[in-house]
């Protein structure tokens, strides 16, 4: 059934000076620009919004203090980051546009999130809000991540080396295409489409992981886990503290468990990059969003330490940041891969596949067994030692393999979904700059309608 939103009509009619060649297809294959009508500048859409707040009155638990990165997501900054606040501080609502005059040239502007209904900023991070009858504030944020804006804003930077700055009447100055809200709502609708793609295939791996929890949990008696007050045998201590207190009692409740070394080992290889000055390294990390990822590369000459090698399905961990879930497996990576030398590094070697391994290590079932097998009385730590300690039950081989391809499903259809969500990216680009559009896509059809609508409307 076709829509009045999707249905693309067979006439249309428009200006020739619009027109590069004069044929119906002329409209949609040819480089075109937004009609003059739909440039303005951003102050059309955005009105400053001044709502001061003192610091000293600032309740940073209820309006938290926040700071923006460069992929234009924000989030609070530290409590310790608030004790040195000096100056005044101004409130920002769901929907605001906030940037940093200093690092909006790396991409430091974007929209407060729903997640975060009244928020506090600094004197540099000027706020705006969205006229809803002129723009999406979707939409503009969406306008902020072209490379168009980021090349626009680059060229306006003041000041000192290092402390260059976007001041604000600079900012509003800036031209950008602002076409009806209908139109907005096309480009604003599609990406969120092929967003929700990603959403649905991540989901994949949340669920099962859940499922994979909800299964350990079913095989263990985690009672010593949460209770108040234990009562424990000297001898099946192995330091005096509480946490070395639970692990033992866990130990005690599940007799039948075996420790992760009956399946693991330490699988440390050193490496001494810096004896290749010039040889370009491949260093990856690992934290508790991505797993293990790669960081950059670096040249031989910059290493001061002795690093760590890495390779395909082994495994590795920050063990500062493991009781959080910085764990992951090493996946197709160059033979000259390394890693930090505080990581801890390992590898299965019998009993578990890896695919199944991969998601266990990162299950609040898993995690809260890391929490009291670290070691350490101010920084904790799980080194590999500690790790290969941890008791857990023998699961069937049937169960770990459907879990394994269950992964592996799900690392296809994220794989996938990311890949459409990049098309997606650079056709929603070329379409808010009204460049390049390919009379076959479905948003250049949206779009198409909803335009030739809106200038019939104003011309005719």
């Amino acid at each position: 059934m076709t829509t009045a939103a999707t249905a693309r009509p067979r006439a249309f009619a428009i200006w020739f000076k619009d027109l590069d060649r004069w044929n119906p297809g002329s409209f949609v294959q040819s480089d075109w620009r937004w009609p003059k009508e739909f440039i303005k500048p951003l102050s059309v859409a955005l009105k400053a919004r001044r709502l001061e707040v003192s610091v000293d009155q600032a309740d940073f638990s209820a309006i938290p203090l926040i700071t923006i990165r460069f992929d234009g997501e924000m989030e609070p900054r530290s409590s310790k980051a608030t004790t040195d606040i000096k100056g005044k501080l101004f409130l920002a609502r769901a929907g605001d546009v906030v940037y940093s005059k200093i690092d909006v040239r790396n991409g430091a502007i974007g929209i407060v999130p729903e997640s975060l209904p009244v928020v506090a900023v600094t004197n540099e991070f000027p706020v705006y809000e969205v006229r809803n009858d002129i723009a999406l504030p979707m939409y503009i944020k969406l306008l902020f991540r072209t490379e168009f804006f980021r090349r626009t804003i680059n060229s306006m930077i003041s000041g000192a080396s290092g402390r260059k700055r976007v001041q604000p009447s600079q900012l509003v100055d800036v031209e950008v295409p602002l076409p009806p809200l209908s139109v907005q709502h096309a480009i604003v609708d599609y990406w969120k489409s092929t967003k929700t793609q990603i959403t649905d295939a991540e989901n994949l791996l949340v669920n099962l992981k859940q499922r994979v929890n909800d299964y350990l949990h079913s095989l263990t008696v985690m009672e010593p886990c949460v209770r108040k007050a234990l009562a424990l045998s000297w001898d099946k201590l192995e330091s005096w503290d509480v946490k070395s207190s639970r692990a033992a009692a866990f130990k005690l409740a599940n007799p039948t468990f075996k420790p992760l070394s009956e399946y693991a080992e330490e699988a440390t290889e050193l490496v001494r990059p810096k004896l290749e000055p010039e040889k370009d390294w491949p260093v990856y990390g690992v934290n508790n969003k991505d797993g293990v990822f790669f960081s950059g590369y670096q040249k031989g000459a910059d290493f001061n330490a002795t690093y760590k090698r890495i390779r395909k399905d082994w495994f590795f961990h920050n063990p500062t940041r493991s009781s959080v879930g910085s764990l992951g497996i090493v996946s197709e990576v160059p033979e000259d891969a390394i890693t930090s030398p505080e990581y801890q590094v390992w590898r299965i070697h019998n009993g578990l596949l890896h695919g199944f391994a991969t998601v266990m290590i990162t299950t609040e079932y898993f995690i809260k067994l890391i929490q009291f097998n670290r070691v350490g009385a101010v920084k904790e730590r799980l080194y590999v030692s500690n790790l290969l300690s941890i008791p857990i039950p023998e699961i069937p081989e049937e169960f770990q393999r459907a879990v394994a391809e269950e992964r592996g499903k799900a690392l296809t259809a994220i794989a996938e979904a990311r890949i459409k969500v990049a098309e997606a990216a650079i056709e929603v680009e070329a379409m808010i700059l009204g460049t390049k559009i390919s009379g076959n896509s479905l948003l250049a059809q949206l779009v198409e309608q909803v335009t030739v609508n809106h200038l019939w409307k104003i011309r005719k």
